[in-house]
């Protein structure tokens, strides 16, 4: 399954009432549609300064993981309606120690897409591998920084050689093994103009995806400067410059025409809280959903859900139009 020609034509739709109506009949039909965010531990090996782990009251919230005898649970009573399961959305799951036993549960499943969101500094060619046999079909990491000393001072902690050693295993591996690797940037005015040096520090042949985010304010993070309207003018001519150099290489690019449409509705967004479902050792989807005693069928007819998506096919485009900037990045395929 190709996710991301899903997401490229979640947004040729336009018509929010023909998307809703399409999950309306997946879900009666008992059909997949779920994104499963999973994250198995609330911890973090790194401090990244625009990240809410540098947060120091909001870091004493995050605590907890998964028990082993939890997964087969969380397995049973969602898995099934899962069209991506994406493990680590928050924090970093290469902590969880049962982190294989995850994706292989995905796949006993028939879970189509499995994703890894991570640092990358606790990935070894061990690990890596045994993620790959297991059947993980993508890694996604987390990049501040091109150089070394952007990267490892917005990545406190992290270790740019290291960093770099598993890119060079996902090249080596990419041999045998048929699995994406995304990176996702994420920049601000400190880090910005350094991409234009972005394939002169990354090999091309050793991922597949790269994605240009702008930064968010996701709470008292230790770098707080949200400010890139200096950007404005610069932004279409590099991005312009890297999406050629992507084409050249076979590269997917995802990222914002341009920064002033950022804030521009986005009505491929509309359907984000409906098929998005956040998985913790503190939540599980929506309040009052007891995953250990029934499960999402169970759950959702109880509270109406298949009255709630038929609903939306109803609804005006002005009523949808809270959840329209989800999704604030193109994507363009070479």
């Amino acid at each position: 399954m190709n996710i991301y020609k899903l997401l490229s034509l979640n947004r040729k739709i336009k018509s929010h009432r023909i998307k809703f109506f399409g999950l309306f009949l997946l879900h009666k039909f008992n059909k997949r549609y779920l994104a499963v965010n999973l994250d198995p531990v609330l911890a973090c090996n790194l401090r990244c300064k625009m990240c809410y782990f540098t947060d120091a009251d909001y870091l004493k919230t995050l605590k907890g993981q998964f028990k082993d005898e939890d997964l087969d649970v969380v397995a049973k009573s969602i898995f099934s309606r899962a069209l991506k399961l994406q493990i680590g959305c928050g924090t970093e799951p290469t902590l969880y120690k049962n982190l294989v036993r995850i994706v292989a549960l995905g796949k006993e499943y028939k879970v189509p897409y499995i994703s890894i969101t991570t640092n990358a500094n606790l990935l070894t060619e061990e690990k890596i591998e045994a993620l790959l046999k297991a059947g993980l079909n993508e890694f996604t990491i987390s990049l501040h920084g091109v150089t070394k000393e952007s990267y490892e001072g917005f990545m406190k902690k992290a270790n740019y050689d290291k960093f770099h050693s598993v890119f060079n295993t996902f090249k080596k591996l990419k041999e045998n093994y048929d699995f994406k690797v995304r990176i996702n940037y994420t920049f601000n005015k400190d880090n910005f103009y350094e991409l234009s040096e972005f394939f002169n520090h990354f090999d091309a042949k050793s991922f597949d995806i790269l994605q240009i985010r702008p930064i968010q304010k996701i709470g008292n993070t230790e770098y707080n400067d949200f400010d890139i309207s200096s950007l404005a003018k610069d932004y279409p001519g590099l991005i312009k410059s890297i999406r050629e150099t992507c084409a050249k290489n076979g590269v997917i690019l995802m990222a914002p025409q341009s920064i002033t449409t950022l804030n521009s509705e986005n009505q491929s967004s509309f359907i984000f809280d409906y098929t998005f479902c956040y998985i913790s050792p503190k939540k599980f989807w929506k309040d009052g959903f007891n995953w250990r005693e029934e499960s999402f069928n169970e759950y959702s007819k109880k509270i109406g859900w298949s009255s709630e998506l038929l609903a939306n096919v109803f609804r005006s485009k002005k009523t949808m139009k809270s959840l329209s900037n989800k999704l604030n990045y193109e994507i363009e395929f070479s």
